[in-house]
């Protein structure tokens, strides 16, 4: 992997089977948008994982899928639906637990049941229109957009928030057997997430990565870490293990116990 200007270049190399740009903070000039573009549409490899800045918008980064019919909103996507993020996480519902719908990147999670974990995350609109868009990634219809940003005081949906669902992943084939796979959050393959999620996060970047490249027998389910993982699982499912755990299981205990010691009483006062 070698790092590239596009600053510093008229185009493209060649021999760069794929670029990568991942977790930018600020935006690309007109002119770097304008290199992106042209080597897309000539059959170029884009793997891009980008999401909300604490300023603004990447306004000309994300105008590359506008060219595809691809609507970049603004704000930070929340989950209205608990199933649909993590619990156990502190960023709670923006902690995302998508639906993956079935590609070729996705297929091997969904066949072993695994779930990717997508926090911090900017809420995509697909139109259809401009190029063969596959949503890799969705929210519920419950999810809505804070405009707020970082700077958001609740999670409540407010009067200007913008309402999903949303996609927070694509692949989108372009001309000339390109090819863009885009990711909308900058956190997603950090360590901490990769785990919540049982390495899923880390397998979806990596078929990402093996489609892109045309190594289409790499995409799979990446083998285990001697690292420790954590269950993945929703909100909802979270709140019913506690219930279980704290109120339903110390009753039947409790219950077990009174029966115990009334039997045996009941034994101690029966007649010889």
């Amino acid at each position: 992997m070698h790092t590239l200007s596009l600053l510093t270049v008229d185009e493209i190399p060649e021999e760069a089977d794929c670029l990568m740009i991942y977790a930018p903070s600020s935006d690309i000039s007109q002119e770097e948008r304008d290199l992106l573009a042209d080597y897309a549409a000539e059959g170029g490899k884009l793997f891009v994982a980008a999401g909300p800045v604490e300023e603004g918008i990447l306004e000309n980064l994300y105008s590359l899928l506008a060219d595809y019919g691809v609507q970049a909103n603004e704000g930070i996507v929340v989950e209205g639906d608990r199933e649909h993020y993590n619990g156990f996480l502190r960023q709670g519902p923006l902690a995302l637990l998508p639906d993956m719908n079935s590609d070729a990147i996705t297929d091997p999670l969904m066949e072993e049941n695994y779930h990717p974990t997508m926090p911090i995350s900017l809420g995509l609109i697909v139109s259809g229109s401009g190029g063969a868009v596959t949503e890799l990634l969705t929210t519920s219809d419950m999810a809505y957009s804070k405009l707020d940003g970082y700077d958001l005081s609740t999670y409540e949906k407010e009067e200007n928030d913008i309402d999903g669902p949303f996609a927070l992943a694509v692949s989108i084939d372009t001309a000339g057997e390109g090819q863009i796979v885009w990711f909308t959050s900058s956190y997603f393959l950090e360590d901490a997430y990769n785990a919540a999620s049982s390495g899923a996060n880390s397998s979806l970047g990596m078929n990402a990565l093996s489609s892109l490249i045309g190594e289409t027998e790499a995409m799979a389910i990446r083998s285990k870490s001697l690292n420790y993982n954590y269950l993945t699982i929703s909100s909802s499912t979270a709140s019913l293990l506690k219930a279980v755990m704290i109120g339903i299981f110390p009753l039947l205990y409790l219950g077990a116990g009174v029966w115990v010691v009334l039997r045996r009483r009941g034994e101690q006062n029966e007649p010889a």
